[in-house]
């Protein structure tokens, strides 16, 4: 009785400290936690995907199954989720600024300019301006995220028997950090956001345009329903997602040329040391 007891007083605790939060605060947490969690599920297709955009003669030649049994034989399960800390520590931020600044500019819009209504315009322009902020803000996490997920084992440019077979730039989310800011400046802490505000405006504002508009075809009684927003917003995040993707593969690619230029002077360096140790 005692436990019942105490457990009951925890959860009327935390439930009046949830109900003292203010709105946005509810909203930053709510979207920071969905956010973590959608994007742990999805981390091992995402690995791929950063593959594919960037490693196209390694992995992309040998299609989805094949990439999946190389990872899983060079580098284990664990390597499906190379980089997802890096993800993760984006994801939550970013989730949560863009719910929250969402609701936050719509308020300011409707604020100033009264006779726009509250139609699909509204959610295209809030969407547009919450997915820019939340990218300038948690922008170098992306780019750790890929240049870790970049790096492979067993790659085909680095399995010549005179070359190490795991040889990593990066260990780890704060010496990617580090060493990216000591090569290239604050500035390229942010390379290839330019192709990434140009995706993130066009895509957040379909995101939230379609999920809104969908929704307002639902009837009232379904309008509550999981499974109804689930799939609201997969089929909008899947539309947005198709019309931004070309620049999504450019932001890939700007994110991890110099880290590949890097791999192949290390390779071509590795090389020449053990041809000159030979002779």
């Amino acid at each position: 009785m005692g436990k019942k007891r105490e457990k009951r007083e925890m959860g009327m605790f935390f439930d009046g400290v949830i109900d003292a939060m203010p709105v946005y605060v509810k909203e930053l947490v709510a979207g920071g936690v969905a956010g973590g969690i959608a994007k742990s599920a999805v981390a091992p297709l995402e690995r791929i995907k950063i593959l594919f955009q960037t490693r196209q003669a390694e992995f992309r030649s040998i299609g989805l199954f094949g990439s999946v049994k190389k990872i899983g034989r060079t580098e284990g399960v664990m390597g499906f989720y190379r980089g997802n800390g890096a993800s993760l520590a984006r994801i939550v931020p970013y989730a949560a600024l863009h719910y929250m600044t969402y609701e936050q500019y719509r308020r300011w819009i409707i604020l100033a300019f009264p006779d726009l209504g509250r139609g699909p315009v509204l959610d295209l322009v809030a969407g547009s301006f919450a997915g820019g902020t939340a990218v300038l803000f948690t922008y170098p996490l992306d780019l750790v995220r890929t240049k870790l997920a970049y790096q492979v084992v067993d790659s085909s440019n680095l399995n010549a028997r005179t070359v190490p077979k795991n040889e990593k730039v990066y260990k780890g989310i704060l010496d990617c950090f580090s060493k990216t800011r000591k090569e290239a400046g604050f500035r390229g802490l942010y390379r290839g956001v330019a192709p990434s505000l140009y995706g993130i405006f066009p895509y957040a504002g379909l995101k939230f345009y379609c999920y809104e508009e969908m929704k307002r075809h639902v009837p009232q009684e379904h309008k509550s329903s999981i499974m109804v927003k689930l799939v609201c917003g997969s089929v909008a995040g899947l539309l947005g997602q198709t019309f931004t993707y070309p620049l999504d593969v450019v932001r890939r690619q700007m994110q991890v040329n110099y880290l590949n230029d890097l791999l192949n002077n290390t390779l071509k360096w590795n090389i020449s040391c053990k041809f000159e140790q030979a002779s």
